[in-house]
């Protein structure tokens, strides 16, 4: 069980979330949902590949890599921006301090601009890659937790079960898909990757990593990421959140709020993966 800043924040939205979910299990639905899915979701786990320097000081809401870079959005009032990292040395080549009354949340890329989310302020920041330059801003309804673009649409997530399809150009709500698994639908979906015709998705406040069909919302497999940190650095980091592909190899990097290292990974058969990860190379 995490604790720290991200707690703090956000147990309350946590709470009602979970009365809600209870208040509709205990009413009988006129139109009950289709059974699905009746696979069980695969058992995989992280193997680390490598790991890299990360800034500590980064409350990690969303992560793009983009044409060599790794693109961050860290959160917090009054600390959050957008940065170009080097994923090999940690350095943050570039930045641009959000204003001060904006919590920074997840991050996409596509069509050539990078789009950031807010979490309470209902605005989504667009941005040119290069330079970080402003080029306006979308307005939603609701809380912003993660993005992630399948090319088609961007995909967005509020701290439920539900995922919304939003048109790239507009940001308009096109369609939405309830994420569920054997046991029912799965709330809290935070930080959001795309892969094709896959999400993948950090569940708040656990070491877990749903991936997703797009198509029907369903869990196709668990993902465990514990123990990534040394239980010293686990000690001043806050939760799991960030993931991002990387197309050249097939891997992904994971990374966490005031983590001081990302870690590039495969995801295999729980069963084939060591649970202590390499130190970070010299």
């Amino acid at each position: 069980m995490y604790t720290g800043l991200d707690m703090t924040i956000r147990v309350p939205l946590a709470a009602a979330i979970g009365a809600a979910i209870t208040s509709m299990a205990a009413t009988p639905s006129p139109h009950p949902p289709p059974s699905r899915p009746s696979a069980a979701p695969e058992s995989l786990r992280v193997k680390v590949v490598r790991s890299f320097p990360h800034d500590p000081g980064a409350f990690t809401q969303g992560l793009v890599f983009h044409a060599g870079k790794l693109y961050e959005s860290t959160g917090l009032v009054g600390r959050s921006s957008l940065r170009r990292v080097d994923l090999a040395t940690g350095t943050v080549e570039a930045q641009h301090a959000l204003d001060g009354s904006l919590f920074g949340e997840g991050l996409a890329i596509a069509e050539g601009r990078l789009v950031q989310l807010t979490w309470t302020t209902g605005r989504a920041l667009r941005w040119r890659v290069d330079g970080l330059t402003s080029q306006g801003e979308w307005s939603y309804a609701g809380e912003g937790w993660g993005l992630c673009s399948d090319g088609k649409h961007f995909i967005m997530s509020n701290g439920s079960d539900r995922l919304l399809r939003r048109d790239l150009r507009t940001f308009r709500i096109e369609s939405e898909v309830s994420v569920r698994d054997a046991s029912g639908p799965v709330p809290q979906l935070n930080e959001l990757e795309c892969v094709g015709d896959t999400m993948y998705a950090n569940v708040w406040q656990t070491s877990r990593i749903a991936r997703i069909d797009a198509r029907t919302g369903d869990v196709t497999a668990w993902i465990e990421a514990d123990g990534l940190l040394t239980e010293r650095e686990a000690q001043a980091a806050d939760v799991l959140n960030g993931i991002a592909f990387l197309p050249s190899s097939g891997r992904f990097v994971l990374t966490g709020k005031l983590w001081p290292r990302a870690f590039e990974v495969e995801f295999v058969p729980a069963r084939q993966a060591p649970r202590r990860p390499p130190a970070v190379p010299r």
